[in-house]
């Protein structure tokens, strides 16, 4: 399975419109690229004192894999499997502070590290326990308090966000506050490398995004890319809340108004001056997608300003453009494009990204 992606983007032309609507293509990247791919699993904070344990799925709808966070007596974080070695009940089915974990169907017990502990009418067993009873512990990572878990990681967390770091490492994120109220979830009905490949441009501001444009200095709009992200660094074009000139030996870029970090393949991590906004684009069908935005405030006196004001009214025309492009990529007339050098940059970059995780 190869789609071309020649590696000058002067040169090359787009993924075809077949990638965005063939299932076999939706299945590989199942496998190939999310089951080993690093992703956003929540906040530490929702697992904050010893004992705690928070189950969830790795994204649910396409990998659909049972997971539990836990914090043990040593203050330890860890990602556990969370189906039982017996005989692969769920383990742990709600929040809870019970210092373990216990199997409700024939009661096996946990540690909080996944060691097994014990496990009634076993007498007589061979070879037991062993370390097969364990719970499998999963890679996790933390970036200020926002966790990331991967089953299979195809590269180190580190290789993933170590721009993020050099450019925002003098940020505060641990004092950034979780807004339920200006967090949602939205259903888009298109492929997700669709809401990606349009995430990942500037290009369409002026067209789609009128109230954007206003506040965004558009020449001066700029795209970086590293080897698993990209980075977008929009510039304020008149009043409005900026970034504060980063301490001395910090990299600092004037007048930004937004820095949009994508990190490879679904997790955009978008930095306003008020805070944090986190969106997870989580495929579910060949055409249908979710995507989370969850919100972290540090300096509530400058939301609803700015590049990071009316983010609603912003996802709402992306949703728009993003499903109408899945009707037209679907077209038995439409193969492909090509890339603005200047402008699409990143688009060209994940595209390669992909063409290497199929080949």
């Amino acid at each position: 399975m190869e789609f071309d992606i020649h590696p000058e983007i002067e040169r090359s032309s787009t993924l075809p419109g077949s990638f965005y609507t063939r299932q076999d293509v939706f299945e590989a990247l199942r496998e190939r690229v999310f089951a080993r791919s690093w992703q956003w699993i929540g906040h530490a904070s929702e697992v904050e004192r010893a004992g705690d344990a928070h189950p969830f799925e790795l994204l649910p709808g396409l990998l659909d894999e049972p997971l539990v966070l836990v914090r043990d007596e040593h203050g330890v974080l860890r990602c556990l499997s969370n189906v039982c070695t017996h005989r692969g009940n769920l383990v742990c089915t709600a929040a809870s502070q019970r210092g373990r974990l216990r199997c409700e169907y024939h009661g096996r017990r946990f540690g909080l590290d996944g060691a097994f502990e014990s496990m009634p009418e076993f007498e007589g067993a061979l070879d037991f326990p062993s370390a097969a009873e364990d719970l499998p512990r999963v890679a996790t990572a933390d970036l200020g308090g926002q966790l990331f878990a991967s089953l299979s990681p195809a590269h180190p967390f580190e290789d993933l966000v170590r721009d993020v770091h050099q450019r925002l490492g003098h940020l505060d994120l641990a004092q950034l506050r979780y807004d339920e109220a200006r967090s949602r979830d939205y259903v888009v009905e298109a492929n997700w490398a669709l809401y990606v490949d349009n995430y990942l441009e500037g290009f369409h501001v002026p067209f789609v995004h009128p109230g954007l444009a206003r506040v965004l200095d558009y020449r001066n709009y700029s795209v970086e890319t590293q080897p698993l992200s990209s980075l977008q660094v929009g510039h304020a074009s008149a009043t409005g809340p900026v970034f504060e000139p980063a301490p001395d030996g910090a990299r600092t870029d004037p007048a930004v108004a937004a820095y949009y970090y994508w990190l490879f393949p679904n997790t955009m991590l978008n930095f306003y001056p008020w805070g944090l906004s986190v969106n997870v684009v989580q495929p579910l069908a060949v055409d249908r997608t979710r995507v989370l935005f969850r919100t972290y405030v540090g300096r509530p006196e400058l939301l609803d300003q700015g590049a990071g004001g009316a983010l609603d009214q912003v996802e709402l025309e992306d949703e728009a453009v993003v499903e109408q492009v899945q009707r037209g990529v679907r077209s038995r007339l439409y193969r492909r494009g090509r890339y603005s050098p200047r402008r699409e940059l990143a688009v060209h970059h994940f595209h390669r990204l992909l063409q290497a995780a199929l080949a």
